[in-house]
């Protein structure tokens, strides 16, 4: 076993120093099955780094970032700043388009928008009336959708107002909500057994999908926006057609309940994380299990694969997180930065950073560093149909139920660089803009909407009372 690399900081409340390790290779829990070809195995070096960082606030008022910590080296994750403002355990996180607003949501039953610039005032957003399970910010960044076990979904602007539309989404707890590629329509799954699409701009029910027979998880859209995924506590993940509103194909592999589902970004596989402690990989067009982990000691909670599509990060009740080069098939880090059960981890749209939160009330965030070379290569358009397929083709077959292995060299943990897909800055800040006030119209547009309806309804009422009064009345 390799020594683990060390990062510390300072908390701000002068509580006693907390130590944040990972381990760096693929520390003997991953390799190929004998039919693929054997991995290559690297050299690995010691590498030590310890950075401090002051946090201000404490954990029961609103926090505000410390000063960005410096990387240790230019290939391993660093934690760049973590925020405390939570009074319960984070149960979910998710980063703006541009990066700049992290949101987060807890058992507090407060909705929480960070600030990735330093020592800015986060936003604290109370309306829910308990646990908030999922948060997910629009494809514009302009609108975030929050769930909740108090059965509602909320739509918010991210603004210092934090105003929202709430309405009855679900007849249990909502476990899951997320916005479709082209933002007119999101999704959400609850614990009422039921996968349910709604009109963004109306915030209308559309259609519901329900042969799952237990608790739904997660709920997420394709990239493109054709096809819909499920997880579920009756151990399926179900793929769905959107259009023919059809189950597809069930995939029935997991041992335990499936807490978590998302899409590869090539919209050609899917990654399920289970009870099992496993995260599997298939392929949506053969259905076929392409990769299956088995690195946790304890139940996967989350998942959010990296932009590029090349790796994937996880978040388990053994409280770690791991990070899986999917090209080959292996174990990169294993992080230890969370005081018990890491309940939830997304990248941000570029991948250059990702975000953690944990059942020890703190959210941190974490410059990835090992895929510095796609960072800015990333489009931030969708690839066209060809280019999608051809990646998915060079995901391998895996199957890793923690065997001795040795980790990757430093070399191959470089991805290639990817043709990019560019687009006027001008004119992609219009049309951000444009969209933005777009969102900001239609929540106005249902918010009248909303008042046009109460106005009807008592105008109805007092009708019908006067047609009594006047039934009762003698001639």
């Amino acid at each position: 076993m390799e020594p683990a690399i060390q990062l510390s900081f300072l908390s701000g409340d002068k509580k006693p120093r907390r130590r944040v390790s990972f381990n760096r290779g693929g520390r003997g829990e991953a390799k190929r099955p004998a039919l693929l070809l054997a991995a290559v195995g690297g050299a690995e070096t010691e590498r030590d780094a310890t950075a401090a960082a002051a946090s201000s606030g404490s954990s029961g008022a609103l926090g505000a970032p410390g000063p960005a910590m410096a990387a240790p080296c230019t290939e391993d994750p660093s934690l760049e700043r973590h925020f405390k403002g939570h009074r319960d355990a984070v149960t979910c996180v998710d980063f703006s388009l541009n990066t700049k607003q992290l949101a987060s949501g807890s058992m507090d039953s407060c909705l929480m928008v960070w600030h990735m610039k330093p020592q800015s005032r986060a936003y604290r957003f109370a309306g829910h009336k308990d646990t908030v399970t999922c948060v997910n910010f629009s494809p514009s960044g302009h609108l975030l959708a929050s769930g909740s076990r108090d059965k509602t979904v909320r739509i918010w602007v991210p603004n210092v107002k934090g105003e929202s539309t709430m309405f009855r989404a679900h007849t249990a707890t909502v476990r899951s909500v997320h916005f479709c590629s082209d933002g007119q329509s999101f999704v959400t799954a609850s614990d009422d057994k039921t996968v349910k699409v709604w009109s963004t701009h109306r915030q209308k029910f559309l259609f519901s999908l329900s042969q799952h027979i237990n608790w739904v998880r997660c709920a997420k859209f394709s990239p493109d926006g054709r096809l819909i995924v499920s997880a579920s506590d009756d151990k399926t993940v179900k793929l769905w057609d959107k259009t023919s509103r059809e189950c597809v194909h069930s995939y029935c592999e997991h041992g335990g309940f499936v807490t978590y589902v998302d899409f590869h970004p090539s919209g050609t596989c899917i990654a399920a994380a289970g009870m099992d402690n496993t995260v599997k990989v298939w392929d949506v067009r053969t259905h076929r299990l392409l990769q299956h982990y088995q690195l946790h000691s304890a139940a996967v909670n989350a998942l959010s694969f990296h932009p590029s599509g090349n790796y994937l990060v996880t978040a388990s009740s053994d409280s770690t997180l791991k990070i899986l080069d999917l090209m080959e098939g292996r174990l990169l880090y294993t992080l230890h930065g969370h005081q018990g059960p890491a309940t939830t981890v997304a990248f941000s749209r570029t991948g250059e950073y990702f975000a953690s939160g944990g059942s020890d009330e703190q959210v941190m965030v974490w410059k990835s560093n090992f895929d510095v070379v796609s960072y800015g290569e990333v489009p931030r358009v969708q690839r066209p149909a060809a280019s999608q397929a051809s990646s998915s083709r060079t995901l391998p077959e895996v199957d890793s139920p923690v065997p001795p292995g040795r980790g990757r060299s430093q070399e191959s943990m470089q991805s290639q660089p990817q043709e990019p897909i560019s687009m006027p800055q001008t004119l992609t800040s219009t049309l951000e803009h444009i969209v933005g006030q777009l969102d900001v119209l239609t929540q106005t547009v249902s918010i009248l909407e909303q008042r046009l309806t109460l106005t009807e309804d008592k105008l109805k009422q007092c009708l019908e009372n006067q047609q009594l009064i006047m039934q009762r009345t003698p001639p």
